[in-house]
């Protein structure tokens, strides 16, 4: 059985859910004001969250830890819909964004604390690709999910996705508009946003002062760069020297030799 974090750090300001008593015993306190707009990541200590054309990055970097897994079970029990780019889906073929996939073990208590808070069994899932470039057999994509692209990833999806999906269209551009989108996700009662969407859409997050909060686990590995690109948890946005994501620091915990980091962002 997993054994509880150990809390390094906490903000006294946070909110806290009423956890079932097993979530409540190996995480602490956790809980999000409405609306949140979220995100989660592992990185490798050098600074790395993807590893190029390799397929589930997070869990090659985590090593699937399972303190690593059950707070991202743990944070999509909490979401009431969860965001991911279209290279993510891409990226991670066989994957399901609910809490049980990553954690089975605790899946009734997920459940649990979903009821308490008045949602659904599982988190909806949101899929965001502008130029509409998606497989269409993809078993999230199949079991349903809410597609968001612009008027040529529509023309480019035409009829292919499963009936278990809708298509929402905004706008004409080469992208989305990140703004645009949270507030359609929010009017659809998505209020506490969760994104695993990848460092492209969280770069457009923090750019547009969209994003709350970063959840951050810190492997213990080192990943190494080389002819391959590897990213970061951002990409696509350059902040510094000008415009700099200042975060502050709401938590930090410890499990074995891996850090798990909660920061907040101040919006504008």
């Amino acid at each position: 059985m997993l054994s509880p974090f150990d809390v390094l750090f906490e903000a006294d300001s946070l909110t806290d859910y009423a956890l079932p008593a097993d979530l409540k015993h190996l995480y602490g306190r956790l809980g999000f004001s409405t609306p949140m707009v979220y995100s989660n990541f592992v990185s490798s200590v050098d600074g790395v969250v993807t590893l190029g054309s390799k397929p589930s990055a997070g869990s090659i970097i985590s090593g699937k830890y399972p303190a690593d897994r059950f707070l991202m079970g743990l944070l999509r029990a909490c979401a009431d819909a969860v965001m991911v780019g279209a290279g993510t889906l891409r990226a991670t073929p066989g994957h399901l964004w609910t809490p049980a996939h990553v954690f089975p073990e605790l899946g009734t208590e997920f459940i649990a604390l979903r009821s308490a808070l008045g949602r659904s069994a599982e988190p909806a899932l949101v899929v965001l690709t502008a130029s509409g470039e998606l497989d269409f057999k993809h078993p999230a994509l199949v079991r349903g999910a809410t597609v968001v692209t612009t008027a040529a990833g529509e023309k480019k999806i035409g009829g292919r996705l499963p009936a278990a999906c809708e298509l929402v269209t905004m706008g004409t551009g080469k992208s989305l508009n990140m703004r645009a989108v949270i507030h359609e996700l929010n009017g659809r009662g998505h209020e506490v946003l969760l994104t695993e969407g990848g460092p492209h859409v969280v770069g457009q997050l923090i750019e547009g002062h969209l994003l709350d909060e970063a959840f951050l686990t810190i492997s213990p590995v080192v990943a190494g760069r080389g002819e391959e690109k590897r990213l970061g948890m951002v990409e696509g946005v350059e902040l510094l020297p000008g415009k700099g994501g200042w975060a502050k620091l709401l938590s930090a915990r410890r499990h074995g030799d891996y850090l798990f980091l909660r920061y907040g962002f101040k919006k504008t």
